[in-house]
């Protein structure tokens, strides 16, 4: 907690007419020295404006702006990905040939979803990739409202299920069975359980397949596959895209139209997004998540995610607040990652729950990030102390249930290191962040000079789409902040045309 202005307070020195001991017109009161102190917090003595600076510095480093380059990279990696898993879906036509993906901005390691960390290499900003992202991949979607689905809670932690595809049509089942355990029942019926860890072998196996021979035949323009590897159920890829490398978690997972009945309660509650955005965009969906709890069956066991909900309420959070969040997760990232007991996204659940619980012109104060950072502080170290950290969308869910009390107690003491020297830490992360975007800049610089054209290329292939990129550099050079599109007749690619926010030439 902080400090309050000690001037603005009724009853202080400067405030004579509120003091019940004061005597009005008192000579002696013209004698005393009116103090006006700085707000400090009260835990570290760290003066909250300082504090606030910090943030502001943090969140500058942080939170890269992206130039026109920068913006066609993201581009080009996208459409690499979406291609890929269009190739993917032809392989053995096992995908929805119409599918939904969900591009979450920010790795798996970032806690954009509720995803276990303990398989997962560690990839740093900066020494690995410029950018992250996450995209959902349904495997199945489940989105046809008379399709009965089977979510089999018996066997399963709060907030976990397995999914049979019993009720399925016999094709989805000899589509997928070898990607199901099986279990025969006293009746001599077999249930087929779709399977999170069979389904991820699957879907790693498909895209290196499809890497492997797109490779083969490269294309100008095509991103360069820096890494493709496995982590537990999730695949990450780094794409190598003109200078910068852009990371992908790819998350196989089931989707679903509507809202579980696990967390029908939830919507009976008042919530902070109440007003400001509807219901329906709310519960629009929900998916099933590769990962198991700690005394689950990894071959069977999904986790419900509500990360669609949640893309559609960070719209209603306030900025100062996401700042403090960011912060917050910066600092405790690495300092609570081993043992590996929390994450990022337990601090995400936590930030709702304030949201709840804290009225909404409070938090959309906008020089009280200090404030919001140390409490976001406070809240985890509480349910660190306490070992209870509530789902935010299945609040009978505690998702600290599994930790022994001595990593509980480890990870409170270590909390307390950073509670007691706020500033000191906010440093510590500021230095890293410029640490790591003065290594994206190098890689940049080296790859600008470095750029030759490709020699897996026909020299006389080369003439239109040399004219085609240079053309563009140089508009993005003198166009700074600009948006610039390019459009191509595919019947006459020598004749391309440009438009430069609403100007075409």
């Amino acid at each position: 907690m902080a400090a309050p202005v000690l001037a603005s307070r009724a009853g202080s020195v400067n405030s004579v007419g509120n003091s019940p001991t004061a005597t009005p017109n008192n000579p002696n009161n013209n004698n005393k020295i009116i103090h006006s102190y700085p707000e400090l917090d009260f835990r570290s003595g760290a003066r909250i404006e300082e504090l606030n600076k910090l943030i502001q510095e943090f969140s500058k480093h942080d939170q890269r702006e992206y130039d026109d380059q920068r913006a066609l990279e993201i581009h080009t990696a996208k459409d690499f990905i979406f291609s890929m898993l269009g190739l993917v879906q032809k392989l053995d036509q096992k995908l929805p040939v119409a599918n939904e993906y969900l591009l979450l901005s920010g790795g798996v390691r970032e806690g954009v979803v509720d995803m276990d960390l303990d398989e997962l290499n560690v990839y740093a900003r900066g020494t690995d990739f410029d950018l992250d992202f996450t995209l959902l991949v349904p495997a199945l979607k489940l989105h046809d409202r008379n399709q009965p689905v089977t979510l089999d809670m018996r066997h399963s932690a709060l907030c976990h299920s397995w999914l049979s595809l019993r009720l399925f049509d016999e094709g989805t089942i000899n589509k997928w069975k070898d990607c199901c355990t099986i279990v025969d029942h006293i009746n001599g019926a077999t249930n087929y359980f779709f399977s999170p860890t069979l389904v991820a072998d699957w879907f790693y196996e498909s895209i290196s397949v499809v890497l492997a021979e797109v490779q083969k035949k490269p294309q100008r323009g095509m991103p360069k596959v820096e890494k493709v590897e496995k982590n537990g159920t999730i695949i990450s890829v780094i794409l190598g895209v003109g200078s910068s490398r852009m990371l992908y978690d790819i998350v196989p997972v089931v989707s679903f139209k509507g809202w579980p009945a696990v967390a029908q309660s939830w919507l009976m509650e008042n919530h902070f997004w109440d007003g400001k955005i509807t219901e329906e965009e709310v519960i629009s969906g929900f998916y099933l998540l590769p990962a198991c709890s700690c005394s689950g069956r990894k071959e069977n066991e999904w986790r419900l995610s509500f990360a669609r909900s949640e893309v559609q309420l960070k719209k209603c959070i306030s900025s100062s607040l996401m700042q403090a969040y960011q912060a917050c997760k910066a600092l405790i990232i690495k300092l609570l990652s081993r043992p590996k007991a929390i994450s990022p996204y337990h601090l995400r659940s936590m930030m709702l729950w304030s949201c709840d619980r804290l009225p909404a012109n409070y938090l959309a104060q906008d020089d009280f990030s200090a404030h919001f950072l140390l409490g976001l502080i406070d809240d985890l170290q509480h349910c660190l102390v306490n070992k209870m950290c509530p789902n935010y969308f299945i609040p009978q869910c505690n998702m600290l249930e599994h930790l022994s009390d001595e990593t509980a107690m480890l990870h409170a003491r270590k909390l307390s290191s950073v509670r007691s020297d706020p500033a000191e830490h906010l440093r510590t992360a500021i230095e890293h962040a410029k640490a790591a975007n003065r290594l994206t800049l190098d890689l940049q610089r080296r790859g600008s000079a470095a750029s030759l054209p490709s020699p897996q290329l026909d020299p006389g292939d080369q003439q239109p789409d040399d004219r085609l990129a240079k053309k563009l550099q140089q508009l993005v050079t003198e166009n700074p902040g600009k948006s610039i599109s390019v459009f191509i007749n595919p019947d006459d690619v020598t004749r391309p045309h440009f438009r430069i926010d609403d100007k075409f030439f």
